[in-house]
């Protein structure tokens, strides 16, 4: 039986490539596979590398077509992938990616504003499932005094945690080269809320891509939805990449309350040194994070947010 990685994911159509190709052929489930006992409300993420039949009668090399798909019959094992509630108070969830190298999550200072507790659920998520994180600050090119003030606080707070902090400007094309060379020879996700010029910033990595572009809502200045399905992009200077829609809400999966500290790295580094195992880092006397915050060792716009964490039950905006 053939092997493919999932390229795009339409509702409940896929297109497909074989490995070392890059030969799009659509592709459908099996039935069962929907059956089994998960609740993602997606059995297949874009980057799955999965087993698939060809139709009766088809030979290798023929193509297959929308009349005639091949058929997803299994999911190969994942290496990782980024998994996030899909709704307020909901049990079902959502995987967004699979057997990522790397995740570039893109923020901007204004326009839309960057939401602290959002940022840090995804941070956490990439931390949990291993896969390693990279911020990137779009619009620079549009920075002023006060921005460029806000910049440097947004940096002290994530690159203390440990962070790579990348500024960029899909117009000027400033910081572009760094990103594209960062994504040579591996997969890589792009995610954000709407607005923050996310597919611009892909179609300045490779200007002949054509991911969905849109302007920012005057009312609700968060972006108006421009990409609808998750899809992977070959980059023509090498690697791949996976665009995601705009990410409006992210609450975390199967990560239990006394585990969520273990995923801040600056607290990881310290919390050996409280005097109570386990802490909560909450409210135990001789806690070594609640010393480190304090100290300023630890930012209190991260700690907050663990705060937020442990309390959200399940609400997560």
């Amino acid at each position: 039986m053939d092997t493919a990685t999932v390229v795009k994911h339409t509702g409940s159509h896929y297109l497909l490539t074989e490995p070392e190709r890059w030969d799009l052929f659509p592709a459908v489930l099996r039935g069962r596979i929907r059956l089994k006992g998960s609740s993602a409300t997606n059995p297949v993420a874009v980057g799955d590398k999965v087993r698939f039949e060809r139709p009766s009668g088809l030979l290798p090399g023929e193509n297959m077509s929308v009349e005639n798909p091949a058929v997803i019959t299994e999911v190969l094992p994942r290496k990782n992938y980024i998994i996030r509630k899909s709704t307020n108070l909901s049990r079902q969830s959502h995987i967004i990616a699979a057997n990522l190298d790397r995740s570039f999550i893109v923020v901007t200072m204004d326009y839309p504003e960057v939401k602290l507790p959002f940022l840090d659920r995804i941070l956490v998520t990439c931390e949990v499932y291993g896969i390693p994180a990279v911020i990137v600050v779009n619009k620079i090119d549009l920075y002023d005094a006060g921005h460029k003030e806000m910049l440097t606080a947004f940096r002290n707070i994530y690159e203390n945690a440990g962070y790579q902090v990348k500024e960029v400007s899909a117009v000027t094309g400033e910081g572009v080269d760094e990103l594209r060379e960062m994504c040579r020879g591996s997969l890589s996700l792009f995610s954000g809320v709407s607005g923050v010029g996310k597919s611009s910033l892909i179609k300045a990595l490779d200007p002949s891509l054509e991911p969905k572009t849109g302007e920012i809502s005057e009312a609700h200045l968060q972006g108006r939805h421009t990409t609808t399905f998750y899809e992977m992009y070959r980059l023509a200077t090498g690697g791949y990449i996976i665009d995601t829609p705009g990410i409006r809400g992210f609450g975390l999966v199967d990560v239990a309350k006394e585990e969520i500290a273990l995923y801040f790295p600056e607290m990881l580094k310290v919390a050996g040194e409280c005097r109570f195992a386990p802490c909560t880092h909450t409210h135990e006397p001789g806690c070594a994070v609640k010393a480190a915050v304090d100290a300023g060792e630890i930012s209190p716009e991260r700690y907050e947010s663990y705060l937020g964490m442990l309390e959200e039950e399940g609400k997560y905006r």
